[in-house]
């Protein structure tokens, strides 16, 4: 029997994947959170940054130096990790890792950086089995086409705020490229710029595509494949 992951939701574009006694969070932003949790409250293994801006990076150094976690990003977000003390792992755009769980592939992400001469990215990775696609933030650009066949995956979980990234229209383009069995829109709501109907969404991609929309609030954990 396979066994299952959890996909725990903290906010805006910060979630949890477990698996295997393993974790791994993905932009650690904690401010606003349902749930109250702080840096030390969190306890993972690894922590993957997408970019620099203060939504994403976070809580990731102080959550690293707590749990002895690896820092997974690009070069110039990891070369900050190390000057602060913190464990990290130092990749960029379409560069591709064996780590102890599975592989991960760095993707383009149509940006800011958030720190000097640095490059958004997005990840698709392996984790003991669990399949997952992680846009960061993101423009659509036509080139997500090529993620599945690079690597397969069974999450898409995509930014729909709008404003910084794109929203539920643009998403939806993204979401028949990407041709993904499951999407979770993550992104949304936090800040009234980027207020979205996230049901609409829901019901506009499951119209259109053969993908189903996971919505998950703040707070929630869902099981995953």
């Amino acid at each position: 029997m396979t066994t299952k992951a959890k996909f725990h939701f903290i906010n805006h574009a910060c979630f949890i994947v477990e698996k295997n006694n393993s974790a791994i969070i993905f932009d650690p932003y904690l401010e606003g959170n349902p749930e109250g949790l702080t840096a030390k409250d969190i306890k993972v293994d690894y922590i993957f940054v997408s970019h620099g801006h203060f939504d994403h990076l976070g809580s990731a150094f102080e959550i690293a130096k707590n749990c002895d976690a690896t820092i997974i990003s690009t070069a110039e977000i990891c070369g900050l990790a190390q000057e602060a003390g913190c464990k990290a792992h130092a990749m960029h755009l379409g560069g591709t890792f064996k780590f102890p769980f599975g592989k991960v592939r760095l993707t383009l992400a149509f940006h800011g950086a958030g720190v000097p001469g640095g490059h958004a990215c997005g990840v698709v990775l392996d984790f003991y089995g669990t399949k997952l696609y992680f846009a960061g933030d993101t423009a659509l650009f036509s080139d997500m086409q090529l993620l599945p066949k690079l690597d397969a995956f069974d999450y898409a979980v995509l930014p729909i705020g709008g404003n910084f990234t794109m929203d539920p229209n643009d998403a939806l383009i993204a979401c028949q490229l990407l041709q993904a069995k499951y999407v979770i829109p993550v992104h949304y709501n936090t800040w009234p710029p980027i207020a979205q109907d996230v049901q609409s969404f829901k019901a506009a991609v499951e119209e259109e595509t053969s993908s189903k929309v996971l919505v998950v609030n703040p707070g929630e954990t869902l099981e995953i494949e």
